[in-house]
């Protein structure tokens, strides 16, 4: 103070202020250096958040199992896994045969042969193939000598000198009767037929019968002096191949007709009802 007047600081302390004042600007700048968080409160605080969940994430990568596609592959690469995949390649490949191949009908469960000793014939399932008659699918197909023949059918005709070729409506009758000088084969299908033949070795009646189903094709031998008749027992009708050995005048002595009474008897169709004699 001077003359009663206030003066401002001298030019040392303005310098002595201003050193200062840089001091604590360039400590402050330090401590910003040294922790930045003071700088952004906010973005200290996401840091510490993301610190935080950061082995949480990690933990849980660790115990998490591994996935299942993942453990199928590592277990298809060990030799282990061969037994597995051989049996489930066996278990598909039976699924394929399964849905390509349905189930065969009733006519293909059948064998493919039935011998009927009695009435000395064979009868074959008309769809199925391959048999004996029938090659393939289109049907079959048969010499009515050699197809007796390779049956093992005794008494048949040796060759086929005489041909005859019929049909039997239902309730119908064919034969009857004996040749006293031919054998004979027949080819019969068509229709359920009955089929009789004179034979001494069944007691009681003493012929043989057999029924020839609507989808089966039979083969018949009768020799020489053996009565036989055919009989249409169906709605359809019943058609036949005859052959005959030795070539036969129905009007010689030859041939006897209506031989065995016992042959009667009443075959019910679903039309009429009619009695064979």
């Amino acid at each position: 103070m001077r003359d009663g007047l206030v003066t401002g600081p001298s030019r040392h302390q303005q310098l002595a202020a201003a050193a200062a004042e840089s001091g604590q600007r360039h400590h402050h700048h330090q401590q910003l250096a040294a922790n930045p968080s003071m700088a952004n409160p906010r973005r200290a605080i996401a840091l510490q958040i993301h610190t935080q969940t950061t082995p949480l994430t990690a933990a849980a990568a660790v115990a998490s199992p591994p996935s299942l596609p993942s453990s199928l592959v590592h277990f298809l690469k060990r030799p282990a896994s061969f037994p597995f995949l051989l049996s489930l390649f066996v278990l598909l490949t039976w699924i394929s045969l399964r849905f390509h191949h349905p189930s065969p009908s009733a006519s293909v469960l059948r064998p493919p042969v039935v011998h009927d000793p009695q009435a000395n014939l064979v009868r074959y399932p008309a769809a199925l193939y391959p048999t004996p008659v029938a090659a393939d699918g289109r049907g079959w197909l048969l010499d009515p000598v050699a197809a007796a023949r390779d049956a093992g059918l005794p008494g048949g005709a040796l060759v086929c000198l005489s041909l005859h070729v019929g049909q039997i409506q239902p309730g119908g009758l064919r034969g009857n009767h004996r040749h006293h000088t031919c054998n004979e084969t027949f080819v019969i299908w068509g229709a359920k037929t009955k089929f009789r033949l004179e034979n001494g070795d069944v007691k009681d009646k003493g012929y043989g019968e057999a029924t020839i189903a609507a989808d089966e094709v039979a083969i018949v031998a009768s020799a020489r002096s053996t009565a036989h008749a055919l009989i249409n027992v169906d709605v359809r009708p019943t058609f036949f191949i005859g052959c005959q050995d030795t070539p036969i005048n129905p009007n010689s002595s030859n041939t006897d007709y209506k031989v065995r009474c016992d042959m009667n008897f009443f075959v019910i169709t679903s039309r009429k009802i009619y009695l064979i004699a």
